[in-house]
């Protein structure tokens, strides 16, 4: 819960490179990115994200996390903090879909944003009465 499957599978990752720089750099991304959820929820609670995501790591206990409603690190499943796995899993499998459509994309089409100013709100319709009081 709280992340920590995620950053746990950081593991995974470890003694793998890719067959050119491009691999390995995006095997780098892939790594940074599993460690944003911990880090993201630690900061929202006022903590220092990396810190919390080296002291999980560190530590080497994979049922350990950070309970941010406690401040405390601790058994996360005991605690009853959990990630439904199948959501974690299918979040990250489509990631990794889209990624891969856009590093086979040789072009991308998105639309060029607008300097103009939004229009004014429309003025009041003086003299109709206000509300649905008649």
């Amino acid at each position: 819960g709280g992340g920590t499957a995620l950053l746990y599978a950081i593991k995974a990752l470890d003694g793998l490179n890719g067959d050119n720089e491009d691999q390995t750099r995006g095997v780098d991304i892939v790594r940074r990115a599993l460690q944003s959820p911990i880090r993201q929820i630690a900061e929202n609670a006022g903590f220092d994200g990396a810190v919390v995501a080296g002291k999980l790591i560190d530590g080497g206990d994979e049922k350990m996390g950070f309970n941010a409603a406690t401040d405390v690190y601790e058994d996360l499943v005991a605690a009853g903090v959990i990630d439904p796995t199948k959501v974690v899993r299918t979040a990250l499998q489509d990631a990794a879909s889209v990624a891969g459509l856009l590093i086979t994309t040789e072009a991308a089409v998105a639309e060029k944003p607008d300097d103009k100013p939004a229009m004014p709100a429309m003025p009041d319709m003086g003299g109709m009465g206000g509300g649905m009081g008649f």
